[in-house]
């Protein structure tokens, strides 16, 4: 069997983006029956120097749209969007990555193999091949961000666990 870039990244990347829609919908929730202030969970942090869980969930979405078109295009830079900063928003990103990430074309996931591409951060440049990149830089990520915005949400006393972070998982029967 030959590798399959798509099969390693797309599925995945839709599994861990419902959970976190879930996580939002959760945080919504939560402040709605615990009568906090939405801006305070959003902007909930685990540590002073760590990014805000608005951050965390807009970095889950660019970490999937950005990096698929980052290896399309053969670049990918940090989001210059402004970020969602309310539930609503939130979940509307998450949205368009699912979205985004459905209609992507498997074959033209796999047609990148071994193409070149670059991470671009102001005059910073690393450069790698679109696997690479998708497997040691990217996806990481993905998933830094995702457990980030979990843990948050657990720090901050939701009922959240190990199945709101992995979501539908695919398994036989």
């Amino acid at each position: 069997m030959s590798f399959s870039l798509h099969q390693a990244i797309l599925p995945t990347y839709l599994q861990i983006l419902g959970a976190v829609s879930g996580l939002v919908d959760k945080a919504e929730a939560h402040c709605a029956a615990a009568g906090q202030a939405p801006a305070d969970l959003i902007q909930a942090r685990l540590a002073e120097d760590m990014q805000p869980f608005s951050y965390q969930i807009n970095a889950v979405a660019h970490h999937t749209m950005g990096a698929i078109d980052g290896v399309f295009n053969g670049v990918f830079s940090p989001p210059s969007a402004p970020l969602a900063e309310d539930f609503a928003g939130l979940r509307s990103r998450i949205g368009e990555a699912i979205a985004y990430v459905q209609g992507v074309d498997p074959a033209a996931v796999d047609a990148v193999l071994g193409q070149p591409m670059r991470f671009e951060m102001g005059k910073f440049r690393l450069d790698f091949t679109a696997e690479n990149f998708l497997l040691s830089f990217s996806q990481p990520n993905f998933y830094f961000h995702a457990t980030t915005a979990y843990d948050i949400l657990r720090w901050q006393g939701l009922a959240v666990g190990k199945q709101d972070f992995l979501g539908h998982i695919r398994h036989l029967g």
